[in-house]
């Protein structure tokens, strides 16, 4: 079989789904097929084009033996409407125009959002006679709706309606979470769905070590409670800022002897740096980082927080960043309620629940680890086990090439 991912991102930025669809095209290689990308000139998440792709309308090149061929994009800083809709639209076109240098595949895996993309793989597909595999990460526009991000009716009317076009017109709509697979099959019971979560690359995973930043930083001695992703709108990351100013105020002997580091960038971050100024929190920021090097450093830490703001939405949704901390064995401090929390809370035993945007309850989850050590390495090793046997990668890739085999049957009976 031969694929190709059209996603607007790649490695070698940074991100939940740059590393997902890497792994996805390396594990699909592994089970004997052809891989090719397509992608835009690097530019997230500080919305710069990266050093060496400037001025560049298209490269070609190999990325840990996957043929990537990116195109133009437009970027800006902006956080208005208009500018990201010419960023999405930008490589929506240059994505067209440099399709006739694709090879002939068998299936096109697009990556959702930005929704708009799916106007370019559904052009290519027609023009490669492919079919069109549609993965949906994030239900959009519905939760650019409900995060009021964009709130203009006409436009969402046009947008839910380009959503049903694309679902109809694919062979197969791949989802992220249960909860996304439960949204479309009741909107669109005929479509076919399969459920494709992010997983972990047991051989990724084994890194060394790295406690030089701990010493750079001045937070030795510490035990260390991280964030690492980007800083936006929807993770909610004043949790964190306030549980350490309630810690100080009302634990002040374990407030001396935690640390809390939030690593990434994102619209969020100036904003979040001036209030730890203004309490006074002393949380350590730092830039954004390349996965490799997350991970040494997440070796070094005590906990893993993984915060979302409290939505309705956001029951559904299952935050990458998690399996970072399940592969390193890291106990999780989950404050996502919902599917995440029955996945791997409640079954995986691989950490502790706190409510949601509430800075007590994260406060009073440390303070649990803090105060029994043993139970914390029992839900990191919980963790890595409930991982290692049921979101391994290799397995998820394969569950893919299970469907479409599935799928291609059940439409040569119909066609009989």
């Amino acid at each position: 079989m031969k694929f190709l991912i059209l996603s607007q991102y790649y490695p070698p930025e940074t991100g939940a789904p740059q590393n997902r669809l890497h792994s996805l095209a390396l594990n699909l290689v592994k089970n004997s097929c052809d891989v090719e990308v397509l992608t835009a000139m690097p530019n997230y998440p500080k919305m710069e084009i990266f050093e060496g792709y400037n001025g560049l309308s298209y490269k070609k090149e190999n990325i840990d033996g996957i043929k990537v061929h990116r195109s133009k994009i437009y970027v800006s800083k902006s956080k208005g409407v208009l500018k990201r809709l010419l960023n999405y639209f930008s490589f929506v076109i240059s994505s067209i125009r440099v399709s006739n240098k694709l090879s002939k595949t068998d299936y096109i895996i697009c990556e959702s959002p930005p929704l708009f993309l799916g106007i370019s793989a559904l052009y290519i597909s027609k023009k490669l006679n492919a079919k069109l595999i549609f993965n949906v990460s994030d239900l959009w526009p519905e939760s650019a709706e409900k995060l009021d991000i964009v709130n203009n009716k006409f436009f969402l009317n046009l947008a839910y309606k380009l959503e049903k076009y694309l679902y109809n017109k694919s062979f197969l709509v791949t989802c992220q979470t249960q909860g996304i697979v439960a949204n479309i099959n009741k909107r669109f019971p005929h479509i076919p769905t399969l459920w494709l979560p992010n997983g972990i690359d047991k051989e990724v995973y084994d890194v060394p070590e790295n406690k030089d930043w701990i010493r750079d930083y001045g937070i030795e001695g510490k035990r260390i409670y991280v964030y690492a992703g980007i800083i936006g709108h929807a993770q909610g990351l004043d949790v964190i800022i306030k549980t350490k100013n309630w810690l100080v105020n009302n634990k002040f002997d374990l407030s001396k002897k935690v640390a809390f580091v939030i690593i990434g960038d994102g619209p969020e971050k100036q904003r979040l740096e001036d209030l730890n100024e203004e309490l006074k929190t002393n949380i350590t920021f730092l830039p954004n980082t390349p996965k490799i090097e997350v991970l040494k450093m997440l070796k070094a830490c005590h906990g893993y927080i993984v915060p979302l703001k409290k939505l309705d939405l956001f029951l559904g949704a299952i935050p990458s960043k998690i399996f970072d901390a399940l592969a390193l064995s890291k106990p999780i401090l989950l404050g996502v309620d919902g599917e995440a929390k029955s996945l791997f809370i409640d079954k995986g035993q691989a950490g502790i629940y706190f409510e949601p945007e509430n800075e007590i309850s994260l406060a009073k989850a440390i303070i649990k680890l803090e105060n029994n050590p043993i139970q914390a390495s029992i839900y990191g090793d919980s963790g890595f086990a409930y991982a290692n046997k049921n979101f391994d990668r290799n397995n998820i890739a394969k569950k893919l090439l299970k469907m479409i085999q599935k799928l291609n049957i059940i439409n040569q009976t119909l066609t009989i």
